[in-house]
């Protein structure tokens, strides 16, 4: 799903999110809808998830956040007349109604202030409502990810990449636990993952999902290069390391 801080290429998003699709469905079973409840889609990306949430919540209502416009975009096209997307920074979520349910789906890592975020998501919800969350997790991708920095480090990306750390923000359970408690949350489990995951398109899942930030950072004439090169030191059969942060809680 979508950052809060930078744009995305919704369309080839929503054809190449398949994982996240998987992931998702699994975390609407925790939330154990019963069909009438407010929730939010807390990083609803490009609408595949978001219907899946519309699909379990009939005679209720689905509120859509997304910190990038073409996400919004793409996901109002799912939406029903009761339902509702916007853009929004995540971390200074502010809702005019109290939701029922809070949902998210490889988000949370592209926020830096898990405090700020969980604040503000606690403050969204009505006393008793579930929060069921999954993003990347401590250990995520680490192995693609130093691919990727050790082409960085070559010229003439050097530059541009040698230095730069990315902008994610993979937690580990304890500290994240110790987050929503600070925040007001109870019931709170937290647990890492590991979900390997294998594209049919490899070269553009990691073009929009991994090397999105790489990318933006890089001048154009670069840009493909960079990927061409990302892809040659990537050894098949190119899977992908996640582990995934699990998240469960209730607001009292």
């Amino acid at each position: 799903m979508g950052s809060a801080t930078r744009d995305w290429d919704a369309e080839t998003y929503a054809r190449v999110g398949t994982p996240q699709e998987v992931w998702a469905g699994g975390i609407i079973d925790r939330l154990a809808l019963e069909g009438s409840e407010t929730v939010l889609d807390a990083g609803c990306g490009a609408g595949r998830v978001t219907s899946l949430l519309i699909d379990r919540v009939p005679d209720g209502r689905v509120i859509a956040v997304d910190g990038s416009e073409s996400m919004v975009e793409q996901v109002r096209s799912v939406l029903r007349p009761q339902d509702r997307a916007f853009v929004a920074d995540l971390a200074e979520l502010e809702l005019d109604e109290a939701v029922d349910a809070l949902f998210s789906c490889a988000v949370f890592h592209w926020i830096p202030d898990h405090d700020a975020l969980f604040a503000r998501l606690y403050a969204a919800a009505r006393p008793g409502a579930r929060f069921e969350a999954q993003c990347g997790g401590e250990g995520n991708i680490a192995g693609f990810h130093s691919i990727a920095a050790e082409v960085g480090r070559r010229e003439p990306f050097a530059v541009h990449l040698a230095e730069w750390e990315g902008p994610w923000n993979f937690a580990g359970p304890q500290i994240t636990a110790e987050r929503l408690e600070r925040a007001g949350f109870t019931n709170i489990e937290t647990n890492l993952q590991p979900w390997p995951v294998q594209s049919d398109e490899p070269r553009e899942f990691v073009r929009t999902v991994c090397l999105g930030p790489h990318l933006d950072i890089l001048p154009e004439e670069l840009r493909e290069p960079y990927l061409d090169q990302v892809m040659d030191a990537w050894p098949e059969p190119r899977i992908l390391d996640y582990v995934r942060l699990n998240i469960s809680a209730r607001r009292v």
